[in-house]
């Protein structure tokens, strides 16, 4: 028996293939993690790409500076990214504490409770600057500030559009639509209106909307405009590997940032294949990829592309939160087939939560997917996937259905990973 183990939350899931069935992992190859990540920080800050005399920012006290930075769901190391950042604009620019602040960016995502703050930034921020949560919804924060080329009506938040100084922290990672995560998509997508979101995301029916997938992808391209739009100043982003610990980091003009982070993200994560697969077996990696169907979800895009028609998928998710999403599960109530979706779908119009229904369909269009979860079995059935107790239940019902000669493949790290056939 061939031995696996794929992460599941804050834990692993063990699991036993037959020797006489082909299986192997699929996964980029681990590259070493910085040494010193905050020394590597504090070179980036020191070195910016594309700034030239600090942007001729002048040092004054009266400035203010406001960080968006991303919520729980997301494993952005802000505690070596950020006490550099805040040195920089201490010290550097003279900018008063008092007049930094934190903007949690929330995007569509609930936003985060007072208590959840631990989640994300040291405690040492926590109580000594002033943090910020988005509501996509709360209109009286949002300001309107005009429409990009492809007519996103853009609003944003307006503690973020009035600072002096617009910065957004982050990491460089594949994105299964975006291409990558990364660059002003903080606040582009995090710190907008739930209607700039919508009309971003409803690009996604775009083919070219892809992971890896940035010159032609149209939604990327708008959430460059929108940054453009809004200003953003500054970039600092980092780039992980599979275990989330920093390989590189970027610092300055927020497009050259992301160009970099972007290429180097490629490198990283790119994985040769040789053919598809009849059945594969993958993980997001562990929380927080797995803290809700909504983020694990990615997983099961970046595993189908490995995966032959009439395939299998097993996802191991942990969904300690949930579904993630009300709309999507709202949506969901009253559908009682496959074919229902894109029905419903085109009669109500593109909606952000209800987007991920669309693109499970197209999944399970061509593929049975397995989850094995911490959710109820029931609502794993509302969304037609078939549940599973363990990896080795659902491998009890699937291995004797494959033919000879089957392959199997193992995703330890789905969403961070970029396969692609030779």
């Amino acid at each position: 028996m061939s031995k696996y183990s794929l992460a599941y939350g804050n834990s692993s899931i063990g699991f036993d293939i037959p020797d006489s069935i082909h299986s192997e992992g699929i996964s980029p190859e681990l590259v070493k993690p910085s040494a010193d990540p905050s020394e590597l920080v504090r070179q980036a800050i020191a070195s910016p790409i594309g700034v030239l005399d600090n942007k001729g920012f002048p040092l004054d006290q009266r400035l203010t500076a406001a960080i968006a930075i991303n919520d729980k769901t997301r494993p952005v190391p802000h505690a070596y990214l950020l006490p550099p950042l805040l040195d920089y604009l201490k010290n550097s620019l003279g900018i008063k504490k008092t007049n930094i602040y934190f903007i949690i960016a929330s995007g569509t995502h609930s936003p985060m409770r007072p208590e959840e703050f631990q989640y994300s930034l040291p405690e040492r921020i926590i109580t000594e600057y002033q943090v910020m949560v988005h509501d996509c919804d709360d209109q009286d924060s949002l300001i309107p500030i005009g429409r990009t080329s492809r007519n996103t009506p853009i609003r944003i938040n307006q503690y973020f559009m009035n600072a002096d100084l617009k910065i957004v922290v982050g990491d460089i990672e594949p994105h299964h639509f975006a291409g990558f995560s990364g660059g002003v998509k903080t606040a582009a997508i995090g710190l907008t209106a739930r209607e700039t979101i919508r009309a971003n995301h409803a690009h996604l029916m775009d083919d070219q909307a892809a992971i890896g997938s940035y010159d032609h992808n149209p939604l990327r391209q708008d959430i460059e405009e929108i940054g453009q739009i809004i200003g953003v100043d500054l970039a600092l982003n980092a780039v992980l590997n599979s275990e989330h610990e920093i390989i590189q980091v970027f610092f300055g003009e927020p497009h050259e940032v992301f160009l970099r982070g972007m290429a180097l993200s490629r490198l990283v994560c790119q994985t040769p294949v040789r053919q598809k697969y009849d059945l594969v077996i993958a993980s997001g990696g562990g929380y927080p990829k797995d803290i809700n169907f909504y983020q694990a979800q990615k997983a099961i895009s970046h595993g189908c592309l490995l995966l032959k028609d009439g395939g299998t998928l097993i996802l191991a998710a942990e969904c300690r939160e949930g579904i993630g999403s009300p709309g999507w599960c709202r949506f969901m109530d009253g559908i009682s087939s496959l074919d229902d979706i894109p029905l419903k779908f085109q009669t109500e119009g593109f909606n952000v939560g209800p987007h991920k229904a669309m693109l499970m369909y197209r999944q399970l269009k061509n593929a049975k997917i397995i989850l094995v979860s911490d959710l109820d079995a029931d609502q794993v059935r509302k969304f037609f996937l078939q549940p599973a107790e363990s990896i080795d239940s659902a491998l009890a019902r699937t291995l004797p259905a494959l033919g000879a000669g089957a392959r199997i493949a193992i995703l330890p790290h789905a969403i961070n990973t970029i396969p692609y056939l030779e």
